[in-house]
């Protein structure tokens, strides 16, 4: 809990240190499971069994539980037992290979794609919508959430075009992978970054006006003038630095916006404005999302930290068996 990211990551989260190998442990973990309606666990499969506290043991004291296991490759297929990380599953979707510039190794992009955006929010989907049908039906399920599944699925739109042939395997020569010159990134002069994300021809010609170029002097579609399009977008932006450009494109619709740093991001103003971010305990952190017109979302320090298995009964509004 006092672990790199700890302080954000676990916000808001009490927790109870058990010793699952530990038959007293394992029976204070079944006393919280028999009171709970959700249960994640991202063990090996094979693991909780083990310990005494698989599904069919947890579902078997408490059939209204959403058991939501969640792992890199499943709960089945020839690689389920085997270790990995985020660019591992990623790698085996297709989604890695299509990242990234033609003539280099595929880029590992953050943890976002595997670990966050199939993994965790699958998970938390799965979870959620199987809470609703216990709640409705009085029977919970298991949810096998795999983060090749959920990075597969993320990767439906590319797969959609590959089948219809507007997808090609080559990196940096697709829709959105940065080959197109209207739709990627520039350095400016001072070392900085610009995104340029034009698409639409409305928003192109007021990307060629903000770069001082004739509306007519580029076909956007065209290819085979692309290299040259890049050229010269790329020679423009480099002369000026990036904060110059942001001014300049500020409300013109021409989707040019500036690649912030982590420490730029929370005092920018559109996140400003919406409090993206916030500030517990002196760490700048990102507020908490969706927002629900009911009320916000408030991160509470006090909220954070051990309890004991009582007390985290209590706090259910139950009481110990």
């Amino acid at each position: 809990w006092a672990d790199t990211g700890g302080a954000v990551l676990n916000r808001n989260r009490r927790h109870v240190e058990l010793d699952l190998k530990d038959p007293a442990g394992r029976d204070a973990a079944l006393a919280l499971i028999d009171r709970a309606e959700a249960l994640i666990e991202g063990f090996r499969p094979g693991v909780t069994e083990r310990l005494g506290l698989g599904p069919e043991v947890c579902l078997g004291r408490n059939p209204r539980l959403v058991y939501a296991r969640m792992t890199g490759w499943g709960q089945t297929g020839p690689r389920a037992a085997e270790a990995g990380h985020d660019l591992n599953y990623l790698g085996l979707t297709g989604a890695l290979n299509a990242m990234g510039e033609a003539d280099r190794p595929p880029p590992p992009p953050l943890n976002l794609v595997g670990d966050y955006g199939g993994g965790a929010m699958f998970a938390v989907t799965g979870l959620l919508a199987a809470v609703i049908q216990a709640r409705a039906t009085g029977r919970g399920q298991v949810v096998d959430a795999a983060m090749t599944d959920g990075a597969a699925v993320l990767s439906s739109l590319f797969f959609g075009l590959a089948a219809s042939g507007l997808w090609s395997d080559r990196r940096g020569g697709n829709l959105l992978d940065g080959s197109m010159p209207f739709y990627r990134c520039y350095a400016c002069s001072d070392g900085r970054f610009v995104a340029v994300g034009a698409l639409e021809p409305a928003f192109f010609a007021r990307l060629l006006a903000g770069l001082g170029l004739a509306p007519d002097r580029f076909r956007q579609m065209d290819p085979a003038g692309w290299p040259d399009m890049a050229a010269t977008f790329a020679a423009i932006f480099a002369g000026r630095p990036r904060d110059a450009w942001v001014e300049a494109f500020a409300g013109t619709d021409a989707c040019v916006t500036p690649v912030l740093a982590f420490g730029e991001a929370a005092t920018e103003a559109h996140n400003a404005a919406r409090a993206t971010f916030v500030t517990v305990e002196g760490v700048v952190q990102p507020a908490p999302a969706p927002r629900f017109s009911s009320g916000p979302c408030e991160v509470d320090p006090a909220r954070r930290g051990p309890m004991t298995v009582a007390e985290a009964l209590a706090a259910w509004g139950e009481a110990p068996a």
